[in-house]
């Protein structure tokens, strides 16, 4: 591998990471990512183009379930290699076939600096079209969570929203979450982390266990 390949993959940001700051056009004006929706979390996610018909369906599924973002304290922002004009007349065009409007900021990569930050470009896929990724920031602006899909499948926002709200109770209860978690279900307690603790486990009825380092709760 080449260094400038090297540097390339080990630049691309991190679960854990600062998410890597920038200034941007989008289509409700010019933003930084620092300044941007102060005290909430942000879903980021890319599409390969405008006016094309699998990001159609994603960019409406997004706005069409924005309240639900919006009841998770979390703004969205989205993302193309296009011009702001281009995102105008895309989102215009939806609107008058559909009926469904993209109220939500969509930035206008069109010198693909953002995608380039945040590893949205893959060669092996396109060197000119962001693949799908969604980065889940929460309000210290860390990143919390990293999907990628490939251009030519769509994602999925059961997942994206049961992923979101599992992070968000995580944080709040200290907990974690099982296979297939989704709200309303129980959650996995963390394990004991001295013998005292694990014998407290043991005799406690109140939770269901597997063992000692298996048990969950309801919240």
């Amino acid at each position: 591998m080449e260094n400038s390949e090297l540097k390339e993959v080990t630049s691309m940001p991190r679960i854990g990471d600062i998410a890597p700051d920038f200034t941007a056009k989008t289509t409700k004006g010019d933003i930084k990512l620092s300044e941007f929706a102060k005290d909430k979390w942000i879903v980021m996610f890319s599409h390969p183009a405008d006016f094309t018909p699998v990001c159609t369906t994603e960019m409406s599924g997004f706005a069409i379930r924005k309240p639900e973002f919006d009841a998770l304290n979390t703004e969205l922002l989205g993302l193309s290699i296009d011009s702001i004009h281009a995102h105008l007349g895309w989102v215009n065009n939806v609107r008058e076939k559909t009926g469904v409007y993209f109220d939500f900021p969509i930035i206008a990569d069109i010198d693909m600096k953002v995608s380039k930050l945040y590893g949205m470009l893959q060669p092996n896929e396109s060197e000119t079209a962001a693949v799908r990724a969604v980065f889940f920031i929460d309000p210290a602006k860390k990143i919390r969570l990293i999907m990628y899909y490939p251009l030519n499948v769509g994602r999925n926002m059961d997942e994206i929203l049961r992923a979101l709200y599992a992070l968000q109770t995580s944080d709040k209860y200290s907990v974690a979450m099982p296979l297939d978690w989704k709200k309303g279900d129980k959650v996995i307690i963390p394990p004991p982390k001295t013998l005292a603790e694990m014998e407290e486990r043991l005799n406690d009825d109140s939770i269901e266990k597997v063992d000692f380092y298996l048990a969950k709760k309801s919240l």
